[in-house]
């Protein structure tokens, strides 16, 4: 399937710093599917990691991506610098999927990745702030915003994991 146009403030328009320091544009995720979660180290959800690595793993050749965004935005649960952030996630819950710089999801500092994410006017369907670590935005091949899972969703529950199948099947 070839992607439509983005949508007026698509993810597609934001370049991100990975965890490693380097720039990549949104835009080179054109055509597959997004999951987008805010991470962090010390909260009651990040058993999650295993989850999403899990996810990752069994979609991925079929277009998926999840990107992990960590946040120290709740209860100070993300307080690693990004190097800490990588070996942790790397030795812990093997994760292998794209992880980032880390970013605020909310409040005055809000990323304007996570203002495209909550804002009505790019997201109608699913506006409104983040309310936690792991929320979960899911985005479409052409960078519609498919679906937002609270945090107490897991990665591979069948709410989840059945969206993202659908997703895929797009």
């Amino acid at each position: 399937m070839t992607p439509g146009p983005d949508p007026a403030g698509s993810v597609y328009d934001h370049t991100m710093i990975t965890i490693d320091g380097k720039e990549l544009s949104l835009g080179s995720y054109r055509g597959k599917v997004l999951l987008v979660v805010n991470v962090a180290s010390r909260c009651g959800y990040t058993p999650q990691y295993e989850g999403l690595e899990a996810l990752w793993r069994k979609y991925r050749e079929e277009g998926l991506v999840v990107l992990g965004f960590p946040a120290n935005d709740f209860g100070a649960q993300e307080p690693g610098t990004d190097d800490e952030i990588r070996k942790f996630c790397s030795s812990t819950y093997g994760v292998t999927f794209p992880m980032f710089s880390k970013i605020a999801v909310t409040g005055r500092d809000q990323h304007p990745l996570y203002r495209t994410l909550t804002s009505p006017d790019t997201n109608p369907a699913f506006p409104g702030d983040v309310r936690w670590n792991f929320t979960k935005y899911l985005i479409g091949r052409d960078g519609t915003i498919l679906g937002k899972f609270a945090s107490k969703v897991d990665p591979l529950s069948a709410e989840l994991e059945s969206a993202v199948a659908d997703a895929l099947s797009r």
